[in-house]
């Protein structure tokens, strides 16, 4: 029996980069023989043990055959006679396909550390088509090491797209969808994942609601770039610079999903998108079974931004009926979330530096409100339907004095 270090630990450590989690490999071995050693079953498809010190992961080396379609579709073989090669042979990219024995040395059959000198991502073999993960996994890499200036191999891409001609794509689970996705936006560069599968003509199959975007246009005066899906990349990396939040990243990515559904007669204006993207996020959230939480703040973007943009222009009352619809004053952080989705629309553009004062404006209405109590009015006697009522208005006069302090017109 022997361990061997595989894997995204062994590719980073060559990067020079931090090492997170440390996967291993067994071969030799049996089940049995790791049960009878403390190690605790946690694979329910593929053997793979959780090492009773230090709870890393220990799969037995196995081989896989392609036996129906989609992501499940594989028999497994993972008798003690599976070497370390046939292993690393089943890995989607050659820069995953290393391993490192207990002294140190490498083993690097599929010349994944050549490919890490080239900064290519390139498949290990042919059998890369059978599993459609594959395709998701690839241009989450993409997205993780563009700014190392990592590529895509000719070869690979083009088996992407040959996987998503004959179909492959549509058995794609959507649990392994979502987890790809949220975790491309938590890279450095989210965006390149939308570009690598729409490059590869994925896009239209996975998520078909963004791909709809592209060739849609904004007004030049207020988007340079015209294109509303290249607009929405933009957005997306400018979320990144604002915030380390995966649901505003995803928020600022969906906003603008309803301008596919406006009729060519009315580009490039948009009037009404804000409705129409609502049951766009709706329906591609429950579609891809993805958290309440991202779905609730790319909801909440979708029906206020253009709202959240007009504070400069909007009454005080209309400011604070604002705050009480988000429910701002009592889940001030999502607020706060959504102002963020906000400047990165704002700053989602070719222009030069974007300003956005619009943000600090709004927390600054936002402070004011929550310093505006309830217990003068029940000490004056309000009851009832009459304290809402009350409230709003205190809070109201309270926005004019800011507003009035900041010489601005409310």
């Amino acid at each position: 029996m022997k361990t061997y270090l595989v894997g995204g630990a062994v590719r980073d450590q060559l990067l020079g980069l931090p090492v997170t989690e440390r996967d291993w490999v067994v071969v030799g071995a049996t089940p049995e023989k790791l049960y009878s050693q403390g190690y605790q079953a946690v694979g329910r498809d593929f053997p793979v043990f959780l090492h009773p010190q230090t709870h890393e992961e220990y799969a037995l080396a196995r081989t896989e055959r392609k036996s129906a379609p989609g992501y499940y579709g594989f028999t497994c073989d993972y008798n003690k006679h599976v070497t370390l090669v046939d292993d690393l042979a089943r890995r989607d990219l050659t820069i995953n396909a290393m391993a490192m024995d207990p002294n140190g040395n490498l083993i690097d059959p599929y010349h994944g550390s050549a490919d890490l000198q080239a900064k290519k991502l390139r498949h290990v073999s042919q059998a890369f088509v059978e599993d459609p993960v594959r395709v998701l996994r690839v241009a989450r890499f993409a997205a993780r090491y563009y700014y190392l200036g990592f590529t895509i191999a000719e070869e690979t891409r083009a088996l992407m797209y040959s996987m998503m001609r004959q179909g492959e794509l549509a058995h794609l689970v959507p649990e392994r969808i979502w987890q790809e996705w949220m975790r491309s936006l938590q890279e450095k560069n989210p965006e390149i994942f939308i570009y690598t599968l729409r490059d590869c003509g994925a896009l239209q199959v996975i998520f078909p609601e963004l791909d709809a975007l592209f060739g849609v246009p904004n007004p030049p005066q207020y988007h340079p770039e015209v294109d509303s899906g290249v607009h929405s990349l933009l957005s997306l990396a400018a979320a990144v610079r604002l915030s380390d939040d995966s649901r505003v990243r995803f928020a600022a990515l969906l906003h603008d999903l309803g301008k596919a559904k406006t009729p060519i007669t009315e580009w490039p204006a948009h009037h009404g998108h804000e409705k129409s993207g609502v049951q766009i996020i709706v329906s591609l959230c429950k579609r891809l079974r993805i958290p309440a939480d991202y779905r609730k703040l790319a909801v909440l973007s979708v029906t206020m931004h253009l709202n959240i943009h007009r504070v400069l222009s909007l009454r005080a009352s209309t400011m604070v009926s604002i705050l009480e619809e988000t429910d701002a004053l009592r889940r001030p952080e999502r607020f706060l979330q959504l102002l963020l989705v906000c400047e990165a629309d704002a700053c989602g553009t070719m222009s030069k530096q974007v300003d956005y004062p619009q943000a600090d404006m709004w927390r600054a209405i936002l402070r004011v409100c929550q310093n505006v109590s309830v217990s003068e009015l029940i000490a004056r006697g309000v009851t009832g339907k009459d304290i809402q009522r009350e409230l709003h208005q205190l809070r109201v006069d309270a926005v004019k004095r800011l507003c009035s302090g900041n010489k601005l017109s409310y």
